[in-house]
């Protein structure tokens, strides 16, 4: 295949990968701050202003690790977040999800088959266990780490109000 077609496919690879990103970027950058968001790469830099030409102050090696989301800049293109330990810093759009996850803090978490303090213990989860958060009500949000959840309460995770309500 000739150099030039091989461009013009990578090139269109590479809109279409964009335009997919598109509609999630311009949906967080219309929210207003806080709001819970994630690390959507697997390797993301945290900067210590809004643009590339600010030193980085953290690289991050684990996806889906919550973060929240506490100034927009620039209609969307870099976020001011703070990650479960409190460290704030700017990251590039591109670098977050908008997939809810939540970190377990503190000590082992109880996860139940209900949303009730009764309820069966079907899993247990350490602190620093990351996992998909969703159904949250009533001080209690399902809690899945690779296929594998139940419910935790909300205090017992970092990525969710007290009190916040999920579909």
């Amino acid at each position: 295949m000739p150099i030039a077609a091989r461009l013009a496919l990578l090139i269109g690879a590479t809109s279409m990968a964009a335009a997919a990103f598109a509609p999630a970027i311009a949906a967080m950058a219309n929210r207003k701050a806080p709001f819970y968001a994630s690390v959507g790469a697997k390797k993301a830099r945290m900067r210590t202003g809004p643009a590339r030409s600010y030193p980085v102050s953290w690289l991050y090696q684990r996806a889906d690790l919550p973060v929240k989301v506490v100034a927009v800049f620039e209609h969307g293109q870099w976020y001011k977040v703070e990650d479960p330990s409190g460290t704030q810093g700017w990251m590039m759009s591109g670098l977050l999800s908008e997939r809810r996850t939540g970190m377990i803090t503190g000590q082992v978490a109880e996860l139940r088959d209900s949303p009730d303090s009764d309820a069966r213990i079907v899993w247990r989860a350490a602190p620093g266990v990351v996992g998909r958060l969703s159904k949250c009500s009533g001080g209690w949000c399902y809690f899945d780490v690779q296929g594998r959840g139940g419910f935790v309460e909300q205090l017992r995770m970092w990525g969710a109000e007290a009190g916040e309500t999920l579909p």
